[in-house]
């Protein structure tokens, strides 16, 4: 299995953990942290619960893009086609599978709640150095689990996603900052966060990185 298993002694401690091809922790979107999901949806896609799997504006904002400079790129993607590519499709940049993520993306959306969606990607995600999932994430780079960190560490873990050789926390941890700097914002601007959690967040600096070189 690619899941991480935990066997328990009968008092509840751990005896050991047996990890898969890959580090991963499934959360359920019940135990998922608010900040977690307020930081994905601000920074990833703000229409994810208006939408059904497709934001257009941003598609043809993307196409418009590609045009003027005649290079296709990532951009438009909503959450449902982000889980689309990374469970069924590979990331390889062309509009054929472009089209085939918007049709499957569709499908996913009348199939399955938007919590559900948003519990899929949250634990499916690749947060780099072997971590899918937030909660593998949280045990690599702060050593505890996922709903004991504080907002300005949510943001720093939401950061790393977007493109997690950019913002791979252990050899890029500026940059790892310089985006959680961006979600917060977008927060801020949401109306997610008050100006007081933004300024304290800021001063705040990771030691994520640090704890684990």
């Amino acid at each position: 299995a690619n899941q991480t298993s935990i066997v328990y002694a009968s008092d509840g401690s751990v005896i050991s953990t047996l990890k898969g091809e890959k580090d991963s922790y499934y959360v359920s979107i019940e135990e998922m942290p608010v900040d977690v999901v307020t930081a994905i949806v601000s920074i990833e896609d703000k229409k994810f619960f208006r939408h059904h799997g497709i934001d257009y504006r941003a598609l043809l904002r993307a196409v418009k893009a590609m045009v003027q400079n005649g290079e296709v790129k990532q951009g438009g993607s909503t959450i449902t086609q982000q889980l689309v590519r990374n469970i069924y499709l590979t990331h390889t940049i062309r509009w054929e599978r472009k089209v085939e993520e918007i049709f499957i993306a569709h499908a996913m959306e009348r199939e399955y709640s938007k919590d559900e969606l948003l519990e899929f990607y949250i634990n499916n995600i690749y947060f780099s150095n072997g971590c899918y999932g937030i909660e593998a994430a949280s045990q690599k780079y702060f050593s505890r689990s996922v709903s004991d960190l504080d907002l300005s560490e949510t943001a720093f873990l939401c950061a790393i996603p977007n493109n997690p050789s950019i913002y791979d926390p252990l050899t890029h941890a500026d940059k790892t900052i310089e985006r959680r700097n961006l979600i917060l914002q977008n927060m801020l601007d949401d109306g997610i966060i008050n100006e007081q959690q933004y300024t304290d967040c800021l001063l705040y600096t990771s030691d994520a990185a640090d704890d684990k070189a």
